[in-house]
């Protein structure tokens, strides 16, 4: 890869990828072990779900069985979309080198891979209550055909929103055993918050989304995204303090709810749709939103 190449390309094989055997390294940089970002996201909504039915610590064994499962499941994700993608892959300049669409990886092992990262998820699935076994296994409908979505719809960035908080309802019914009003609206605050930081994520790859044909929301609003930006985060905070109400925390919830309103307050002032470095950073800003909402769940719970 040219130097040109290399500082477009998304691969970052130092840190942790460096370290492991050069074998494993295609299939650790495969499962995204090099952007931790991803994991994070996915783990986060099932730490809101443990959180909003804690008493009043989140169960320590659920969170840790959801952040393993969040590595590996959104290692599984991330095959899953890679396969559907290689072709469109070699055409970016972010993804062309990517373990399937760089050849480094052949599609056969790259689904042998997904069979092991699907039985570890498995494994950890049956740790969890019925309820949450169930909504486990319906999950895998949504991440399987949520790659296709660029392809046929301008909002693949709401499929994902769909998929990825679905550690939310999840999350809770570990915990409960059931599924209450207040965690399905929380969901809906997710939903939003993922439509918001997705759009930005995906302005990166804009340009050349237009020259391939994939459609997201970055190129449905162009210029208009900041509003459209703020319209996402503000239901999203709105909906996330009547899922609080709806689960009868204190009013120290709505007090901290503050910090995580003014992260994503600043990453609409910020955007600037035009600066690809940027949109990554904003969009991995969002770690310390969806910690800054768990922590005032938490709060909330305790106070």
């Amino acid at each position: 890869m040219d130097r040109a190449g290399a500082q477009a390309s998304d691969i970052r094989p130092g840190g942790l990828v460096a370290a492991l055997p050069e074998a494993a390294r295609p299939y650790a940089l495969l499962a995204r072990l090099d952007r931790p970002i991803g994991t994070w996201l996915l783990f986060l909504p099932g730490l809101w779900g443990i959180a909003l039915a804690g008493t009043p610590w989140p169960d320590p064994r659920l969170v840790a069985l959801f952040a393993l499962g969040a590595v590996v499941m959104r290692g599984a994700g991330c095959v899953i979309n890679d396969l559907w993608d290689r072709d469109i892959d070699k055409r970016v300049a972010r993804t062309a080198a990517r373990p399937l669409a760089s050849g480094a990886v052949t599609p056969l092992r790259a689904l042998a891979f997904l069979a092991v990262l699907l039985s570890i998820g498995l494994v950890i699935l049956l740790q969890l209550a019925p309820l949450a076994i169930a909504l486990g296994v319906a999950s895998l409908f949504p991440i399987a055909v949520y790659p296709l979505m660029k392809r046929i719809t301008w909002w693949p960035q709401a499929f994902l929103g769909i998929t990825f908080n679905w550690g939310v309802p999840m999350g809770y019914a570990a915990a409960v055993g059931r599924l209450d009003a207040a965690a399905l609206v929380l969901y809906a605050a997710a939903f939003f918050w993922t439509l918001g930081y997705d759009t930005i994520y995906a302005h990166q790859d804009r340009e050349d989304d237009a020259l391939i044909g994939v459609r997201s929301t970055a190129r449905l609003f162009g210029e208009r995204t900041r509003p459209f930006l703020a319209a996402c985060y503000g239901a999203a905070v709105v909906l996330a303090g009547i899922a609080g109400v709806l689960a009868e925390l204190s009013p120290w919830f709505l007090a901290a709810l503050v910090v995580p309103a003014l992260l994503l307050a600043r990453q609409a002032i910020m955007l600037d749709i035009h600066d690809a470095a940027l949109c990554g950073r904003l969009f991995r800003a969002n770690r310390e939103v969806g910690l800054a909402v768990a922590a005032a769940i938490v709060l909330g719970r305790l106070a």
